[in-house]
């Protein structure tokens, strides 16, 4: 599946669940709590844990799996953002690669 296909498939699965109506500012609020859990992710990871006597110790593999879950609910709430302005991944990409190679093009 291309990133294109997994935002419409996204926008199907958020409006079938009734999630998609919220508008891109209150996304935004997700947005951050899904970064901070995004930031806890990675914390466990570079720091070995969060030594907290609530946490259980978590495997490397547990470690990463949470990791990918954080990124991956991060990316979903970009992509539903993009499509609530009717934009799709492939314009941002272009995007960057356009302003980043404009940017550094004598350097």
């Amino acid at each position: 599946m291309t990133i294109n296909e997994h935002q419409d498939w996204l926008v199907d699965f958020y409006k079938g669940r009734n999630w998609y109506h919220f508008s891109p500012m209150n996304r935004l609020v997700f947005l951050n709590e899904e970064v901070g859990e995004l930031s806890r992710a990675i914390r466990t990871i570079e720091l070995n844990g969060r030594d907290h006597p609530g946490d259980k110790p978590l495997t490397g593999d547990e470690r990463i799996d949470n990791l990918k879950e954080e990124l991956a609910d991060c990316f979903d709430q970009l992509l539903i953002i993009c499509s609530q302005y009717g934009l799709h991944y492939n314009e941002l990409s272009n995007y960057s690669e356009s302003k980043l190679t404009k940017r550094f093009e004598n350097s």
